[in-house]
């Protein structure tokens, strides 16, 4: 059994669901710290000028863990990224089968940011037919030294296998892993190119992207992008 472990983001890349995809079960790690100005409550679209964010504006203190950080709502971000999503891709091939779709995942007005993501995340995911169970590291008791918690959730979800990102060997502690006779592979994914607006591809996107200039198509031209895993 293999399990996958990734922090909550916001409208994430293809990257992200090809770890999802290849999992038996994925755990949002929604219990470490909140990092400003990363991937946590944003990510980019395509735009006529170039590439875009889409940001969630957020309300929270050093040092904050995700799941304690809330939305600004006061900021009128829903209305903002419609607008900028229509503005980009009311041309886009799958626009008129996918906007309704997209109005009403922005009709939720959601107090904290791993409630904004986690939407994000199951709306992309049903649209590129990843069908993994989704866990919250919320749920359970970890310790909080890095490796160690992530041997901690291998065990609790009874995992034989850790599938970690292809940076994995620069922070972890593989020793712990063999310690528990957990085996690690990583994963190697690269975005093969789709047809996409204003001029040549740009990759490591939000998914939204795939999914708004390809629809139906979008799941296996995810999968495309995949490559071997590799063991530690």
């Amino acid at each position: 059994m293999i399990v996958a472990v990734h922090q909550p983001q916001f409208m994430p890349w293809l990257g992200y669901f090809d770890k999802m995809d290849q999992a038996d079960c994925f755990v949002v790690l929604d219990v470490v710290q909140f990092k400003k100005n990363e991937w946590q409550n944003r990510n980019r679209i395509k735009a006529v000028s170039g590439l875009q964010w889409l940001t969630v504006p957020v309300l929270h203190q050093f040092p904050s863990r995700l799941l304690d950080v809330q939305v600004n709502r006061a900021v009128r971000w829903q209305h903002k990224h419609l607008q900028a999503l229509r503005t980009n891709y009311a041309r886009a091939r799958a626009w008129a089968a996918v906007w309704p779709e997209v109005e009403s995942l922005y009709a939720a007005d959601p107090t904290g940011l791993v409630a904004a993501n986690l939407a994000s995340v199951e709306w992309l995911r049903r649209r590129l037919d990843v069908n993994t169970p989704v866990v919250r590291a919320s749920a359970m008791v970890l310790p909080e030294e890095p490796t160690a918690r992530l041997v901690a959730i291998c065990r609790t979800v009874g995992a034989d296998a850790y599938l970690s990102g292809a940076d994995g060997r620069t922070y972890m502690d593989l020793s712990q892993f063999a310690a528990a006779g957990i085996d690690v592979v990583f994963q190697h994914y690269q975005p093969e190119p789709y047809p996409q607006l204003f001029g040549a591809f740009a990759s490591h996107l939000s998914a939204v992207d795939l999914v708004l200039n390809c629809g139906d198509e979008a799941g296996d031209i995810l999968r495309r992008g995949r490559r071997p895993l590799e063991t530690a």
